[in-house]
């Protein structure tokens, strides 16, 4: 089979509307390596950065509220920065850059479900959200 691995993806396929911050950033645990007076942290098989988790919340109003938070990991050697928060919004606005998508099966589901990493965040470059027009072409919104 050709697909190996995590699937590379762009920001807009995940998040076509955005998506906001909703929680903070947090060093992943190696729950496997650690033991009572020990921490150890997660670290990428690959390429051995570590990974940091933040929530978020997509801006898809289509999305089931129980679908509408998920949960973005980060490959960096430091904690990665929240954008600042912009005048108005009750969360923060995000985009992600390499990104990948890994395909899993839920233990408590059973059904597919997919993990999002990302090597890097930082504010929108744009407040315009590419939609997609009657020929299949991008448009501003």
């Amino acid at each position: 089979m050709a697909i190996q691995g995590p699937i590379p993806i762009n920001f807009h396929q995940v998040f076509p509307h955005g998506c906001f911050i909703v929680g903070e950033v947090e060093q992943v645990k190696d729950f496997d390596a650690s033991n009572k007076g020990r921490t150890v942290y997660a670290k990428d098989k690959n390429t051995g950065e570590l990974i940091w988790q933040v929530a978020v919340m997509d801006a898809d109003p289509t999305v089931k509220a129980g679908q509408k938070t998920v949960a973005v990991k980060i490959l960096s050697p430091v904690q990665p920065i929240v954008p600042a928060a912009l005048p108005g919004l009750p969360f923060v606005p995000v985009e992600f850059d390499g990104m990948t998508a890994t395909a899993y099966v839920g233990q408590n589901t059973g059904r597919l479900a997919w993990s999002i990493r990302a090597t890097a965040m930082h504010p929108p470059r744009s407040t315009a959200v590419p939609v997609k027009a009657s020929n299949g072409k991008d448009v501003a919104a």
